[in-house]
């Protein structure tokens, strides 16, 4: 193991943390201990990207991964935490398709999706007949955040909260709320 890495770890520290944590004397397997759970834990942060080499060359490829994956386990380089499922940018015509319909889900299939979504057809509906999309804005009276479903709170007998189940429509007062926010942006 090194002494120390650029990227996080330091023997010293391990060796201070035992230290200080553990009234016994410090071992080596203590050291190795903290060393490979800090290997672990950059290994399972890091998602291997696209190697540079030709696929069909198995064995580049292969070795290509192999030291990438070394290298972040020694802390010679930083994960790589971005799932990469391609190399390059996409492609001109998608993006040229996407700024013409305005989302990546079609409006064909959006409309085939309501039935399943009746809340979320309701917002779009709501906000393409110039209304003001109540899940826009916090919640005063439940409490949720901005996006948020409202919920209703039961109460039992005892006065305890029993549930908190999302609600299908927003309290009055969020709708309150949306509507003076749609005002303001409109005299803004």
């Amino acid at each position: 193991m090194p002494f120390a890495t650029a990227h996080g770890w330091d023997v010293r520290q391990a060796i201070r943390a035992h230290v200080l944590a553990s009234p016994y004397a410090i071992l080596p397997v203590d050291v190795a201990r903290k060393w490979h759970a800090y290997r672990r834990d950059r290994l399972n942060r890091h998602t291997d990207p696209t190697p540079a080499a030709d696929p069909d060359d198995w064995a580049a490829w292969r070795n290509e991964l192999a030291a990438s994956r070394q290298a972040v386990a020694t802390g010679t380089a930083e994960p790589s935490t971005h799932r990469q499922i391609t190399s390059g940018s996409p492609d001109p015509d998608i993006e040229a398709r996407l700024a013409t319909i305005g989302s990546c889900i079609p409006p064909s299939v959006r409309a085939e999706l309501a039935r399943y979504r009746p809340t979320r057809a309701a917002r779009e509906a709501a906000v393409a007949a110039g209304q003001p999309d109540a899940l826009s804005v916090p919640c005063r009276w439940c409490h949720v955040g901005q996006g948020e479903p409202c919920r209703s709170r039961r109460l039992g007998l005892d006065g305890r909260a029993r549930g908190n189940a999302p609600r299908t429509t927003p309290h009055p007062t969020r709708v309150d709320l949306a509507v003076a926010e749609l005002a303001r942006q409109d005299a803004a």
